[in-house]
C-alpha cells in the first residue's frame, strides 16, 4: 500500500530530490534560520523531502518584498492587457508542466493521480486563463449627482476600482495547488502583490509552481511564498501591520482567530472555513443517480473537502434503498497508493488526520451509532481510512454536528419537508446542501430556507471557475472565484466633480 517511487516521471523524481526555498522578491532563499521541515509520503509515513521552515523573520521579508512591488513596482501599474498576457503565460507553462506536478501532488497528498491532474492543475489552469481575462475588465461606474443643496452647480461623479494592496494567503492541505492558485490569480489579475503560506503538510506544487513565476514575467516581489508553521509564519502574515487584505482558507477555529487579529488592524478578510454540508433525499429522487452522487459527495477527494456532503437525510419511505445503495458503493471502493492506476482512493493526508477521523467514529460508535460499513484504518505505516457510513445517530452527536474531513457519512431519515429543513440547518456550519428530487416545486420551496452559501440541486459539489463559492454562519466570510473575487481584491474610490 505505498507508492512505487519509480513510477513518478522523471522530472518529478528530479524534483523531490532538490532542495526547496522560499520565493522572496524574486530569489529562492532558505530560512534566515537555516532550518527546514520535512514533507511526508501518507501512504507509507517516509520522509520525501525537506522544505525550508520560515518563521517571523521570512514573512517580514516577504511582505517588504511584496510592498516594495506594490508601491514602487511596475505590476500595479502595468497595462491590464499586460497582466492578462502574463496570467496566460504561467497558464501555459503549469499545462506544459501537468504531469510533473501532478505527480508531486500525489505523493505529496495522497491523493489519486487523476484527480490531482483533474482538480490541482486543469482546474488551475482554466482559473488563471479565466482571471487573465478579467484583467481587462475590472471598471468603476459613472453618475449624474443631484446634489439638491446645491442647486446652482451641476456635477459628475465616478468610481474606479483599485488593487487592495498587499494580500497574505493562507492555505490548505486538501486540495493544496487548486486552493494556492484560488488566492494567486485574482491578486495577479487585479495588480495586488501576495505573500502566500501554503500548508505545511502539502508544500512542494506550490514550491513548483513559484519556480514558473519568473518564467512567466511576474515581476520581482509580486508574488512572494513562504513555507513554515501555521503558528509561527503564518500567524506573522496575518499580524502584519504592512499585509492588507487576508485570504485564508482552512478551519473555522482557526479562522475565528484570524478575523479577530485582521479586525485589530481592519484589514480586509476573506474567509472560506469548515462545513457540514446536508443533502436532502426527497421520495421522488432518482434512486441510481442519487446513490451515486451522494456517495461521491462525502467519498471523493478521500472526505477531505470542505463542502463534502456529510450528512445524509433520506425521506423515510426511501431510506433504506437509498442507504444500502451508498454502503455497497463504499465497499466496492479500492482503496490504494495514490501512484498506483487502479486506486479508487487513497491514503488520508497524514497520520494527525487519520487519527482524528478515526477518533470520530469511535466517538460515534461509543455514542450509540451503528457502524453500516468501514470505520477501520487499513494499514500500520500508511494514513489510510475505510470509507465509513455511520447510521442510527442522534442530532446531538458530535459526529453529526462537527466537521471530521474525511471519509465518515452519517445518516438520518426524515419525515416531510419541514422536518428535512430543521435537520439541514442545525449546525453552525452553512457551506453546501443538496437536493434531490425530480420536483422543481420542492427544489423552489427548499432553496431559501436553507442556510448555505451554495445549494446543488441532484448534484453536490459541483464548482465552476466564474461561479461564487463561499459560506455562511461559520462556514465563512466573503466569496471565491468568479467575479466576486475581483471585487474582493479591489477598493472602490469614488470622485466627485463640479462642472
Amino acid at each position: 500500500m505505498e507508492n512505487d517511487l519509480s513510477m513518478l516521471s522523471p522530472a518529478a523524481a528530479q524534483f523531490l530530490a532538490a532542495d526547496h526555498g522560499m520565493l522572496i522578491g524574486g530569489e529562492f532563499v532558505a530560512a534566515e534560520s537555516g532550518d527546514t521541515f520535512p514533507v511526508v509520503d501518507p501512504t507509507s509515513g517516509k520522509e520525501i523531502a525537506f522544505v525550508a521552515k520560515g518563521e517571523q523573520r521570512d514573512v517580514d521579508a516577504a511582505v517588504k518584498a511584496a510592498r516594495k512591488a506594490f508601491d514602487s513596482g511596475p505590476w500595479p501599474i502595468m497595462k491590464p492587457s499586460s497582466r492578462a498576457r502574463v496570467l496566460l503565460k504561467l497558464a501555459d507553462l503549469l499545462e506544459q508542466h501537468a504531469t510533473e506536478i501532478a505527480d508531486i501532488e500525489s505523493v505529496n497528498s495522497g491523493r489519486t493521480v487523476p484527480n490531482t491532474r483533474a482538480f490541482d492543475v486543469d482546474l488551475s489552469v482554466d482559473y488563471l486563463r479565466y482571471m487573465a481575462g478579467w484583467a481587462t475588465k475590472i471598471h468603476g461606474e459613472t453618475y449624474t449627482p443631484s446634489v439638491p443643496y446645491v442647486p446652482d452647480t451641476d456635477f459628475f461623479s465616478y468610481t474606479l476600482r483599485e488593487p487592495v494592496g498587499v494580500v497574505g494567503a493562507i492555505t490548505p492541505w486538501n486540495v493544496p495547488l487548486c486552493q494556492a492558485i484560488w488566492k494567486i490569480a485574482p491578486v495577479l489579475a487585479t495588480g495586488c502583490t501576495m505573500v502566500l503560506k501554503p500548508a505545511e503538510q502539502t508544500p512542494l506544487t506550490v514550491i513548483r509552481f513559484s519556480e514558473l513565476l519568473n518564467e512567466a514575467g511576474v515581476p520581482p516581489g509580486v508574488v512572494n511564498i513562504v513555507t513554515g508553521m501555521g503558528h509561527s509564519a503564518g500567524a506573522a502574515l496575518v499580524e502584519h501591520p504592512d499585509v492588507n487584505k487576508i485570504s485564508f482558507t482552512g478551519s473555522t477555529e482557526i479562522g475565528q482567530i484570524i478575523a479577530a487579529k485582521s479586525g485589530e488592524s481592519l484589514k480586509h478578510c476573506t474567509l472560506e472555513l469548515g462545513g457540514k454540508s446536508a443533502m436532502l433525499v426527497f421520495p421522488d429522487a432518482d434512486a441510481e443517480i442519487t446513490i451515486q452522487g451522494t456517495a461521491m459527495a462525502i467519498f471523493g477527494n478521500h472526505g477531505q473537502n470542505c463542502c463534502a456532503g456529510s450528512r445524509l437525510y433520506v425521506h423515510k419511505d426511501r431510506f433504506d434503498e437509498i442507504v444500502a445503495g451508498i454502503v455497497d458503493f463504499a465497499k466496492g471502493i479500492k482503496l490504494g497508493p495514490a501512484l498506483s492506476p487502479d486506486t479508487e482512493m487513497g491514503p488520508l493526508v497524514s497520520k494527525v488526520q487519520q487519527k482524528r477521523v478515526l477518533g470520530y467514529i469511535d466517538s460515534g460508535v461509543e455514542e450509540g451509532a451503528e457502524l453500516l460499513v468501514g470505520g477501520r484504518k487499513v494499514t500500520q505505516s500508511g494514513c489510510y481510512v475505510e470509507p465509513t457510513v455511520l447510521g442510527n445517530v442522534t442530532d446531538d452527536m458530535k459526529v453529526v454536528q462537527e466537521e471530521i474531513f474525511g471519509p465518515v457519512l452519517v445518516v438520518t431519515p426524515f419525515d416531510d419537508l419541514d422536518d428535512a429543513v430543521e435537520k439541514a440547518n442545525m449546525t453552525k456550519y452553512g457551506l453546501g446542501a443538496s437536493i434531490w428530487t425530480k420536483d422543481i416545486s420542492t427544489v423552489h420551496r427548499l432553496v431559501p430556507r436553507l442556510q448555505a452559501g451554495t445549494v446543488w440541486v441532484n448534484t453536490h459539489n459541483v464548482l465552476d471557475l466564474a461561479v461564487p463559492f463561499g459560506g455562511v454562519k461559520s462556514s465563512g466570510i466573503g466569496r471565491e472565484l468568479g467575479e466576486e473575487a475581483i471585487r474582493h481584491h479591489t477598493d472602490l474610490k469614488t470622485v466627485t466633480m463640479a462642472l
